[in-house]
């Protein structure tokens, strides 16, 4: 699990450089712990992959609460993506609570370590585009709770474990025409 650890290192870093995350934000991750791990998403058997979420949510919920910013985790298309947080980010975003509780071949591995992890987790269907960032694991798809306009991070490393990642940020919209100027520190 120690290239699990490297490359979400690498990954997460990456990340922080090339997004303006902030205290407050949320930040997003979906995963498919399976690809991680050479499998095909859904397939792993329980307990197959749980070395590999430790080590990655340790990495990824350090940086993130370094940076004082908010873990959001989304579930698998057998919850239809709902996602996993702290209750208080629910209220602070209005946002409405589903009863379900993530469940490894029903939310996914990732999302269960994530509510397991929680002082007081709750599931929403979704964060109204909320999420000011996010790391797509093993092809997820995570870009709907992200804030529009997503544009993607660049990055150098491209894989934890044997999964693809990839990664998005939001950038305000572009509005006006010809004539508009735009402040480039928030590119």
């Amino acid at each position: 699990m120690n290239n699990i650890r490297e490359d979400a290192i690498k990954v997460i870093n990456e990340i922080m450089e090339n997004s303006d995350i902030k205290e407050g934000d949320i930040f997003i991750v979906g995963c498919s712990s399976s690809e991680m791990i050479g499998n095909q998403m859904g397939t792993s058997k329980d307990g197959e992959t749980d070395a590999a979420v430790d080590a990655l949510y340790e990495v990824i919920n350090e940086s993130i609460s370094q940076k004082k910013a908010y873990l959001a985790v989304q579930c698998c298309e057998h919850l239809n993506r709902a996602v996993v947080i702290d209750r208080k980010i629910a209220q602070l975003c209005d946002l409405e609570i589903v009863n379900v509780i993530p469940q490894p071949h029903a939310g996914g591995a990732f999302a269960v370590k994530h509510y397991n992890s929680l002082k007081d987790p709750v599931v929403v269907e979704n964060i109204k585009q909320k999420a000011v960032a996010g790391l797509d694991i093993g092809g997820v798809m995570i870009g709907m709770h992200i804030h529009p306009v997503v544009v993607p991070i660049r990055l150098k490393n491209k894989n934890i474990g044997r999964a693809i990642v990839l990664a998005g940020r939001y950038r305000p919209k572009y509005i006006g025409g010809q004539r508009a100027v735009y402040d480039t520190s928030l590119f």
